[in-house]
């Protein structure tokens, strides 16, 4: 399907003004709704909303002087109109959907507008991987904004990737239609020991007069956070208290606050506005990551509004976190995120403000979800053979390749070992002492392994170490190509039997996640599309996820939303231990450590 530019208010300015003064009936009327002014903070009861190629021609007490014989009316029954809600910080892929099946699960939860940062598809495909996306992003109904990912590698000299994104890139990126941006600059050291390739890309953006996405997931807010923001970066998601949320507001940058399906980072955050009464422009909502079964069972951005109010935000000031806020941060306040006139006419239809019910949602004048069941079509891209063959692995695997050797002579040793925390992204660096048994280091109470296994470039290599925090009992496996932010293969596991039967297989299916229990596979989700994404309904990838977190719970892991943390665990540049195809990685210092310290 061609992609049809949407026509820009100055196209359609002479019809907006024709309708607005009564000289032409709108093509459609909302009618009778509290209008909720994300400008002012105001709900002004009995107003109509005309509209006409697909934007708002005017908002007024009463439409009827433009409302002709052939104009669709929409009966607002006296509910509340509010602007369709806009995620500024999110990666569809963690959603293990392609675009157009994201567009299809989110749009009857009120999401008209998403700005999303492909970086995952980046790492596998590089540039070609990102024009897909941005491509079938331009197809759906509703409006995804691209993200020109920065950091592929995330950390240079810490990981491989299957590709790697050069300023050159991005420079050609900023060029095409969808792009509105720099995608989260997570080489937060690269800027602040001012790398040239980091501020090449930033300056590319920049010249563009588009935006710059941060990352900045140290605790540390000394001269190198000065530095990271003197580079450019104009927002950032990675705070978790509430110390970070100030201290981004007060530079200037854009708090991006997130509630993922594992990152439950608004609570600590928003008290900020709730209890110190900083100004609340420079507040966004957002959910970084939600995997399908959080987006079919819990909901979008609807339900980060609502957590947001449930954490004391007046509903108004919710509204403006996850609408005009975010519109303004990207320069698109006269585009979207509010509901007035020449606005793309993104509009829900809720009975309650805190509750928020999403009972109609109607993006650029058309009605696309009533009730929570979506009455539009979402254009699938065709996807070829090279983004659905791209587990290139050198050959099976045996439980030999999971095993850690021990120092000559030892009985014991003190391993560094990732601690996982649970509703976080950053993880703990610990120390664990582990027997020796034949010569062979023992992952054993809440320890068990890990492994990295290279799927880009079929070298055969397999980084393996210790990991702590997930509760596995009994012979088990998971593995994943998902694995932020360089995808190759995560395998966490208690036996290497298990951990070789579940690698192999996600070779044998192209990529995806499967659970191993006792030599049985427990759960399966393939995902062929650059082993990160699936094309089919959200409904039926949900349920894949659903079974897939029952398999965990099944091998004893009780953790809230433990895959993400699984999928997260190489993503090394949020601190303290990850693991990449070259080693252990201490993100606090970014040098890799050794995965044996000491023995005995």
């Amino acid at each position: 399907m061609e992609h049809i530019p949407f026509p820009s208010w100055p196209d359609v300015a002479a019809d907006l003004i024709a309708v607005a003064t009564g000289r032409t009936p709108a093509q459609t009327v909302i009618k009778g709704g509290k209008w909720v002014n994300v400008h002012t903070r105001e709900v002004l009861d009995g107003h109509d909303i005309a509209i006409t190629h697909g934007r708002i021609a005017c908002v007024v007490s009463d439409a009827s002087y433009c409302t002709g014989p052939d104009t669709e009316v929409i009966e607002a029954n006296g509910r509340y109109m509010i602007p369709g809600l806009c995620d500024a910080h999110m990666h569809i892929e963690s959603g293990m959907l392609t675009p157009a099946e994201f567009a299809r699960a989110v749009i009857p939860h009120g999401t008209t507008s998403m700005f999303t940062d492909p970086h995952e598809i980046a790492n596998v495909l590089g540039l070609e991987g990102v024009r897909m996306m941005h491509d079938e992003a331009l197809m759906q109904p509703v409006n995804i904004f691209t993200q020109m990912p920065s950091c592929a590698p995330s950390a240079p000299g810490m990981e491989t990737t299957g590709f790697e994104i050069s300023p050159e890139d991005v420079a050609e990126a900023m060029a095409w239609p969808g792009i509105i941006g720099l995608g989260e600059m997570m080489n937060f050291p690269g800027v602040s020991n001012a790398d040239p390739k980091m501020l090449a890309e930033i300056a590319a953006t920049q010249r563009a007069g588009k935006t710059v996405g941060g990352h900045y997931a140290s605790p540390d807010l000394g001269p190198a956070f000065a530095g990271y923001v003197a580079g450019g970066p104009a927002d950032d998601h990675e705070g978790t208290c509430e110390a970070d949320a100030i201290a981004r507001m007060r530079q200037g940058m854009r708090s991006m606050i997130r509630l993922g399906s594992a990152w439950y980072d608004v609570q600590s955050q928003i008290t900020a506005i709730t209890e110190k009464g900083l100004d609340p422009r420079n507040m966004i909502l957002c959910t970084d990551d939600c995997h399908s079964g959080t987006l079919v069972n819990d909901g979008h951005m609807n339900r980060v509004v609502r957590h947001a109010i449930d954490c004391g935000c007046d509903p108004l000031v919710a509204l403006q976190m996850a609408t005009i806020n975010t519109a303004t941060h990207f320069g698109l306040e006269r585009e979207i995120g509010s509901l007035t006139p020449g606005r793309r006419a993104d509009v829900i239809l809720t009975s309650d403000l805190k509750t928020l019910p999403i009972e109609q949602v109607i993006a650029r004048g058309k009605t696309v979800s009533i009730n929570g069941e979506i009455t539009v079509d979402c254009p699938h891209y065709d996807w070829p053979d090279s983004a659905r063959q791209t587990v290139n692995m050198a050959r099976d695997l045996t439980a030999d390749d999971f095993r850690i050797a021990a120092p000559k002579g030892a009985n014991a040793v003190t391993a560094n070992v990732i601690g996982v925390v649970e509703n976080q992204a950053p993880t703990k660096a610990l120390q664990f002492e582990l027997p020796v048994t034949e010569g062979r280091v023992q992952a054993t109470g809440e320890v068990c392994q890990i492994a990295l296994v290279e799927r880009h470039r079929a070298t055969g290599g397999v980084v393996n170490a210790f990991v702590s925090g997930f509760g596995y009992a009994g012979p088990m496996a998971m593995a994943s190509t998902v694995a932020h932010d360089s995808h190759h293969m995560i395998v966490v596991g208690t036996d290497a039997d298990n951990m070789a039967l579940a690698t192999n297989r996600l070779r044998a299916v192209g990529g995806g996640i499967t659970v191993f229990k006792d030599g049985t596979e427990l759960a399966l989700v393939d995902l062929p599309i650059a082993g990160l994404m699936s094309d089919n309904p959200a409904q039926e990838v949900a349920a894949k996820a659903d079974a897939m977190m029952e398999a965990m719970r099944a091998c004893g892991c009780t953790l809230n939303n433990a895959y993400m943390q699984h999928s997260l665990l190489a993503l090394v540049v949020i601190p303290e231990l990850r693991i990449s195809d070259l080693g252990l990685v201490d993100v606090r210092t970014f040098e890799f450590k050794p995965v044996i310290e000491t023995h005995t």
